[in-house]
């Protein structure tokens, strides 16, 4: 008696045709920045061929700073520094500077959203200092500090420091009344209101503020190292490019400080997406 075999009705899994898909949409997304970014490079260097043109097209960039871009990590002592030594000290300060602009930023945002009293009392001193420019707070923190330094460190946390505020303040008084009645029905404590309601529901707002402050205190330290003299950073660099007649050096200064910029706002956007829920993005 020979005995029947069952024929497994389970789905066939393509991993090859799967994987083929996935390649074709990651290169449906990059195609398009890639051509942006060949057509921008042939229009600017069709422009820096024009007679009269003082830019350098980027042929001729390429050509004149290619020995920076070769050897980036050289260290020849005091300011004359690779660009990698160059940006890892604007970033050093960049960091502490916002480090400290985002502990001072949601620490004072919480207070003022929780005390409506004295958030009417602070909004207008808030709402006048955030709109002075970086370059503006350089002259006030060298008379204060009397350093490059701590005045570098000074002028990215007092322009980092207002979203992160404002955006900490907001989020707080959205929080639904809903949270609050309960929380009083199960008569949290302080401290359980503080990590179990009040934080949670603020922090989509919080991220807000700390992503729009990274890209102002990387703006802040660019400005404040150039007027700044005698500091190691990408600022300094610039200036110290633009003394010398160097335009190509600057140009591939800027290229490096939109690529770090662009990387701190997509960190900020992925470590968003890994403590936010899903729900809450």
């Amino acid at each position: 008696m020979t005995i029947a075999r069952k024929r497994s009705t389970a789905p066939l899994v393509d991993f090859p045709f799967i994987a083929r898909l996935k390649l074709q949409e990651r290169f449906g997304d990059l195609l398009p920045p890639a051509i942006a970014i060949v057509v921008f490079l042939v229009v600017w260097q069709l422009f820096s061929w024009i007679p009269g043109a003082t830019l350098p097209g980027p042929i001729r960039v390429v050509q004149e700073t290619w020995t920076l871009i070769l050897y980036p990590f050289y260290d020849k002592g005091g300011t004359d520094k690779g660009l990698f030594w160059q940006i890892f000290a604007s970033l050093q300060r960049v960091a502490i500077g916002y480090i400290a602009a985002a502990i001072v930023g949601i620490s004072l945002g919480i207070w003022v959203g929780l005390n409506r009293t004295l958030s009417k009392a602070l909004d207008p001193i808030f709402q006048l200092l955030r709109t002075v420019p970086p370059l503006a707070w350089v002259p006030i923190a060298l008379a204060a500090l009397q350093q490059n330094q701590p005045a570098a460190l000074f002028v990215i946390f007092i322009t980092a420091v207002w979203p992160i505020l404002i955006n900490t303040a907001v989020g707080v008084r959205q929080i639904p009344q809903d949270y609050n009645n309960v929380a009083r029905v199960l008569r949290l404590s302080r401290q359980k209101y503080f990590f179990k309601v009040l934080f949670p529901a603020a922090l989509p707002y919080i991220f807000t503020g700390l992503r729009i402050s990274i890209g102002l205190a990387w703006l802040a330290i660019i400005a404040a190292e150039i007027v700044m003299s005698g500091i190691v950073g990408i600022g300094f660099f610039i200036w110290n490019a633009y003394q010398n007649n160097q335009v190509s050096e600057i140009i591939l200064a800027l290229v490096y400080i939109g690529c770090v910029g662009l990387l701190l706002d997509k960190f900020m956007a992925w470590l968003q997406t890994v403590i936010l829920p899903a729900e809450q993005r």
